[in-house]
């Protein structure tokens, strides 16, 4: 049994699965046995409102299908909640030094008060559909990757077109199982989306980089937003005018006690997972992505971390910057514990072995799948190793150098735009993007970033791949990179705001060109598209369709047998489970939530991850908790299911067996960390902060009882 357990795909296991929305009926029966009482309808519906309508995927104007966060409407007023983190950014774009709300936090007392958050799109799901047959009709297996892909583009569009002509809906064409499915999805994107609340991040990033990805946990991880839109309802960009989303639906709110073994659901929008990757494509994962990642973001954390403390102005400029890099780059570290310790390198080589055995008598195309991955990885490995050092190493490592060359770009075509009104549009865009940078830029902080970055880069990556610049600085400076970087620094007219705005005075292209900060950004960009380049077109093309063919013939495997669920690619998912403690190790078990007595408990006011505001302090001696608390008299703060989520999950509303929200999922636990390749069913947990926490933050410790009026909450 044992055996037979160990050689199933990753995606057989129990609890786990990212389930289409469209397709949740197959599972009613497996959701009922885990407590559920509502009905897959009542979940996705294109006839009657449902759990869908108030699920938000929170992305970019130039991304808007990407979602980097959930969120979930609570009112019938648009009133949206998501995570601290997802919120971080907005939090950091509206603070200075005089109204610093990343410190303080943020609350609007009427819609007044809310913020404008330019850029920021919520899409929510109008329907889905299974487009397979209209895609693949167009695809046959002697086609070239190339082909094949833009085969896919074309009907794609066509189908997406369709789909959304006479409406104002958008739709994109996403594929499944590595391209051998195809799902349509048509979404309303809203681009009106107000800051409304947070609570200081003393409280929103309690137990920073040293609880992140563990348990027990203390996070108020929770920020609100509003929804708005055009008088008459359609989606709009800001404007005054505009009036509260009336959505199809919005979630109760429950305050309702949990007990271990509580039916809980999540919906959301995860961004990517890699249950189907082979033993050679995570051994890439291992040895590359993870490895690399984490060595070259410790020595821009650490430079970070620095100059962050010295200065409240640079905390504040950089507050966003760090808390993007730091997260993945613990992340990196843990899922590489979590993979070696849970023996998953095994456990991908006894998949394989049985495939191998499967394929035997089928098509060749299966039996070709596994060495054309293997040999492409191989052939690919140095390019990713170089990229990884171009990209996280010099590209964002410090900023300036590949900010100016795409300011001094933009320059240039200024200075060679004969059209006056062209020419005045292209001054309005370069001065925007000139703004944002240097509004969140410090001098002495970049430097010091690239002396430390270039040393790095130098000292590890494979000079074939290098760019010469590097090279030659090194040999010029005799390996002193902070001479090497000051003189940059010096003599570089994008260096800071007050040289740039001198610089727009007068400039030429020939002035842009010969700026040494503007030739190093573009030295080092025109070597990552040299080094993409080299990488041989056909390993990647034998990666992907070793790909495709390996998922397709494990889905043929396991045809009849069970249900199997696709990749996370940022399209919204349902994954069902229980509440539920845990024992990760041995002599150590883990009660299913936490209670703000922790947070106490975990109070240094010499650690800023673990700084408690004053309020918060008096309102515990106070045991001030009102309705929020539970029988045993403590208050909530968070709690552990076993449901499957990942990046993308964060802000995802935790819904109870009756369709009532009561968490947001934030974070999961470092000893599974390979969940987003092998989910652990044993250990795998998603770490929630309880709405009752959430509720008693915006009520009492807040007072913003104009929030709490206009939700429906369930006692």
């Amino acid at each position: 049994m044992l055996a037979a357990v160990m050689l199933m795909p990753a995606s057989l296991r129990a609890d786990e699965g990212m389930w289409l929305l469209s397709l949740i009926g197959k599972n009613y029966a497996d959701m009922q046995k885990a407590g559920f009482r509502l009905t897959p309808e009542d979940i996705y519906s294109i006839n009657q409102s449902c759990l869908k309508d108030a699920i938000v995927g929170l992305g970019n104007e130039g991304s808007p299908f990407w979602h980097f966060c959930t969120g979930e409407i609570i009112s019938d007023q648009g009133l949206m909640t998501t995570n601290h983190h997802c919120g971080y950014g907005k939090l950091q774009e509206h603070s200075t030094v005089e109204h610093d709300y990343l410190r303080d936090g943020f609350w609007a007392y009427s819609k007044e008060q809310e913020l404008p958050n330019p850029g920021l799109t919520a899409s929510i799901l109008v329907r889905m559909e299974d487009v397979t047959d209209q895609v693949l009709q167009a695809l046959n297996e002697e086609m070239s990757e190339t082909d094949r892909a833009n085969a896919v583009k074309e009907i794609s569009k066509k189908l997406s077109d369709e789909a959304v002509a006479g409406t104002l809906y958008e739709a994109t064409v996403k594929p499944m199982f590595n391209g051998n499915q195809y799902f349509l999805f048509v979404h309303m994107i809203y681009r009106d989306v107000r800051l409304v609340g947070a609570p200081p991040s003393s409280m929103g990033k309690f137990g920073g980089d040293t609880d992140n990805w563990s348990w027990p946990r203390h996070t108020c991880d929770f920020s609100m937003f509003r929804i708005y839109t055009a008088p008459d309802g359609t989606p709009a960009a800001y404007d005054k005018k505009n009036i509260p989303l009336k959505p199809k639906h919005h979630l109760p709110v429950s305050i309702r006690e949990l007990q271990d073994g509580d039916f809980a659901m999540v919906l959301g929008f995860p961004g990517t997972t890699n249950h189907y990757v082979t033993s050679y494509g995570l051994t890439e994962v291992m040895d590359v992505t993870n490895k690399l990642r984490h060595e070259i973001r410790t020595v821009k954390i650490n430079i970070l971390r620095e100059e962050m403390a010295a200065s409240q102005s640079t905390r504040i400029k950089y507050a966003s910057k760090y808390a993007s890099c730091s997260n993945y780059w613990k992340y990196s570290s843990e899922q590489n514990k979590a993979l070696t310790n849970l023996g998953t390198m095994n456990i991908k080589r006894e998949i394989e072995s049985q495939y191998r055995q499967w394929s035997r008598n089928k098509a060749p195309r299966y039996a070709e799948a596994l060495p054309l991955i293997e040999q492409a990885c191989l052939d690919m490995r140095p390019y990713n190793q170089a990229r990884m050092y171009l990209i996280e190493g010099l590209l964002d490592g410090a900023e300036l150098p590949f900010q100016a060359y795409q300011l001094g770009v933009l320059m240039i075509r200024i200075a060679d735009e004969k059209d006056a009104d062209a020419r005045e549009g292209l001054m309005a865009t370069l001065r925007s993007e000139a703004e944002q940078f240097y509004k969140d830029y410090n001098e002495e902080t970049d430097r010091r970033l690239m002396a430390a970055m270039f040393q790095h880069v130098y000292d590890n990556m494979n000079h074939a791949y290098c760019p010469e610049v590097i090279i030659k600085a090194w040999k010029k400076y005799k390996g002193d990179w902070d001479e090497y970087a000051t003189k940059m620094y010096k003599e570089s007219m994008f260096s800071n705001e007050e040289r740039f705005e001198k610089l727009l005075e007068k400039f030429n292209a020939k002035k842009i060109e010969k700026d040494p900060m503007y030739q190093l950004g573009e030295a080092i960009y025109m070597q990552y598209r040299a080094v993409a380049q080299m990488t041989p077109k056909s390993a990647q093309d034998n990666l992907t369709r070793g790909q495709r063919n390996f998922v397709d013939g494990i889905l043929q495997m396991n045809k009849g047998k069970k249900l199997m669920s696709p990749d996370a690619n940022s399209t919204i998912r349902c994954t069902y489970g229980n509440v539920k403690a845990y024992d990760p190790k041995d002599g150590v078990s883990y009660h299913f939530y936490t209670t703000l007595r922790g947070v106490i408990e975990k109070e240094d006011s010499t650690n800023s991850e673990f700084v408690v505001p004053k309020r918060l302090k008096q309102l515990y001696q106070a045991k001030d908790f009102g309705e929020y608390v539970n029988s045993r008299g403590e208050l909530p703060t968070c709690f552990i299911t076993n449901n499957d989520i990942t990046g993308g999950n964060s802000g995802s509303p935790v819904i109870d067996a009756d369709g009532r929200l009561i968490g947001l999922a934030f974070d999961g636990n470092g000893e599974a960390m390979s969940g987003d390749i092998d989910f652990e069913e044993n250990l795998q947990r998603c770490i929630c902060l309880d709405t009752r926490y959430m509720l008693w933050v915006i009520d009492k410790f807040a007072n913003a009882q104009n929030l709490i009026q206009e939700m429906d909450i369930v006692r």
